[in-house]
């Protein structure tokens, strides 16, 4: 990128977070004056030496040395008041636009298509939720509060010490075009270094999220040192990019306060020379020295502000980037109440990316109302993929998916979405009471009674009913708390309770045992004369009542017909049914 690019691109992020505070410019004015009066009492601070010296030690005049205290009293009043109308009002602000990013942000990720989580890692999408949102709050924060305040009170002391004496002012204003240069040089740096942080702590973050997830399997092959090796490499290099922003932060200010720092020695040269005393008193030589000497702190807080701003600026773009990508397409413009599931599948390809090849190809297939279809073949042969299709999770690469006669891509997304109810291989359960598992996705109140009739449908309520706390039981991350059989049934009655006219079950006995199997297959085969259904099985003996069974191998429907009818074909499904017979015996004995 360009200098230019760089820095038009900066203004523009810097505009676009504007847009954020614009809701609360009242407040942000009322926060502006309450800097405006902060500021103007350390130029104040700077203009009672004046007085102090001359009126008091000089001219040891009654009056002023009355004065002198009640004033200095009544400055830090309202300076104590500015001073908390001023960081409380910004922080108020502040808090309102993360408050704002990160709603935004989140309703951004639950719009974006299923290739984008395919490609990107939770870990670092919880850095951009988390660490990036607050380092726009530092720099929306102690940023604009350093900038502006600080600002003021460079600009009050400046204009107290030209009111004083306009040739030893002029010294200072030297030093200012260097400064100002070594600032804009250090900015580009401290983008490339914030940007760098930001990466390594979506990777940390990463790391950490897999280990959490994961931690059954770290245990059991065993994986501490290779793990913590993954950690301690993401951790150092993190640590190193900090590192580089600590030097170029520490190298950078002492610089910019030597450069000040001469400007004020040849001030006070010029001021101690006989025919300048002349023209000075000892008052205004010691508030000139005391405001030459407050504008360093200001000054000090400008330039250690900078590397927040930058950092401020690197996370607003990262947010920006999130927020801008493009939502799953719904241009759909029809809807249906309730459809009568009568699917087909018309000369299907697809491909996860454009320029690699096809995982499916050439795949057509009709499926009546209330007719179970059921897909069979090797892992990775397209099975779960073809059925991801339906609810167009994933654009066609070619061909066509009608529902009720009507294109998927013609129907509203949500409206397609209502008419599918899934059970996945792998069950998700969220942090919550088993009951709001169950009712997940309902638009309207369920009650206790209907949640325990899907419970007791897919042989859940059994063991629910022994829990202390029954429906109101939380099951932790993911039904962590719960076992894999446990969780497959709840599952179930999610997908009961929905009612749905297509029901999709992905390996949706995979869990379970023999006994529990048979009582869940009876509950399923109930709630399949009603509806369209696509099983996903690995056991055959699950499918065999099933209309039409799809055998499939390397993305291609390679056989079709019913369990009686592929056996006596004695090809695909046949050697697939031998084996998982051969593989139940060797168990069996």
């Amino acid at each position: 990128m360009t200098l230019e690019a760089e820095t038009v691109d900066t203004k523009l992020i810097y505009k676009r977070l504007l847009s954020y505070v614009k809701p609360y410019w009242k407040e942000f004015i009322a926060a502006i004056i309450a800097m405006i009066i902060f500021a103007s009492t350390e130029t104040g601070l700077a203009a009672l030496m004046k007085p102090l010296m001359d009126g008091s030690f000089v001219e040891r005049d009654p009056d002023t040395i009355k004065l002198i205290p009640l004033l200095l009293i009544g400055l830090f009043l309202v300076r104590g008041v500015a001073n908390f109308f001023t960081s409380y009002g910004l922080g108020w602000i502040a808090r309102n636009v993360i408050k704002n990013l990160r709603a935004e942000m989140f309703d951004r990720l639950l719009v974006l298509p299923a290739r984008f989580f395919d490609n990107s890692t939770s870990g670092q999408l919880m850095s951009k939720l988390l660490y990036d949102v607050e380092q726009v709050a530092n720099a929306s924060t102690d940023a604009v509060l350093t900038v502006i305040r600080d600002s003021l009170i460079i600009v009050g002391l400046l204009a107290w010490m030209i009111y004083l004496n306009g040739t030893l002012a002029l010294i200072i204003f030297l030093t200012i075009p260097l400064i100002a240069i070594l600032v804009f040089k250090i900015s580009s740096r401290f983008r490339v270094i914030s940007k760098n942080i930001q990466d390594s702590m979506g990777e940390v973050s990463h790391i950490t999220s897999e280990m959490v997830e994961g931690n059954r399997e770290v245990k059991t092959f065993g994986s501490h040192h290779y793990e913590s090796e993954r950690f301690n490499k993401a951790n150092q290099y993190n640590r190193r990019q900090s590192m580089r922003m600590v030097a170029t932060e520490a190298i950078s200010q002492p610089i910019i306060q030597l450069i000040t720092v001469l400007g004020l020695s040849g001030v006070i040269y010029l001021a101690t020379l006989p025919e300048m005393l002349e023209e000075i008193t000892v008052g205004s030589f010691i508030s000139f020295i005391t405001a030459m000497f407050m504008i360093l702190t200001p000054l000090k807080r400008l330039t250690k502000i900078n590397s927040k701003i930058q950092r401020g600026i690197a996370a607003a773009h990262s947010i920006f980037q999130l927020i801008d990508e493009q939502a799953e397409p719904d241009t759909g413009t029809q809807s249906l109440q309730r459809a009568k599931g009568d699917v087909q599948y018309k000369d299907i390809n697809f491909s996860y990316a454009d320029d690699s090849s096809n995982v499916l190809e050439n795949i057509s297939f009709h499926a009546q109302p209330g007719q179970t279809i059921a897909f069979v073949g090797h892992s990775g042969s397209g099975k779960t993929t073809l059925v991801s299709l339906l609810t167009r999770l994933y654009p066609l690469t070619k061909g066509q998916i009608l529902l009720d006669g009507i294109d998927i891509n013609e129907l509203q997304l949500a409206s397609l979405r209502d008419q599918v109810s899934l059970v996945n291989q792998q069950v998700i359960l969220f942090n919550d009471t088993i009951a709001n598992n169950i009712t997940y996705g309902q638009k309207e109140q369920i009650s206790n009674e209907k949640i325990i009739e899907a419970a007791k449908a897919a042989h859940a309520w059994e063991f629910i009913d022994r829990l202390p706390d029954g429906l109101a039981t939380q099951v932790g991350q993911n039904g962590v708390l719960l076992s894999g059989g446990q969780r497959q049934r709840l599952a179930i009655a999610r997908a009961l309770l929905r009612d749905a006219p297509i029901l999709i079950l992905d390996e949706a006995t995979a869990s379970l045992d023999s006994e529990a199997e048979r009582h869940i297959q009876s509950a399923l085969e109930t709630l399949m004369t009603q509806r369209t259904t696509f099983v996903i099985a690995h056991r055959l003996s699950t499918i065999e009542k099933a209309d039409q069974i799809i055998v499939m191998h390397n993305g291609r429907i390679v056989e079709t017909g019913k369990h009686a009818e592929l056996i006596a074909k004695n090809q695909h499904y046949a050697e697939l049914h031998r084996l998982q017979f051969q593989e139940i015996s060797t168990e069996v004995h």
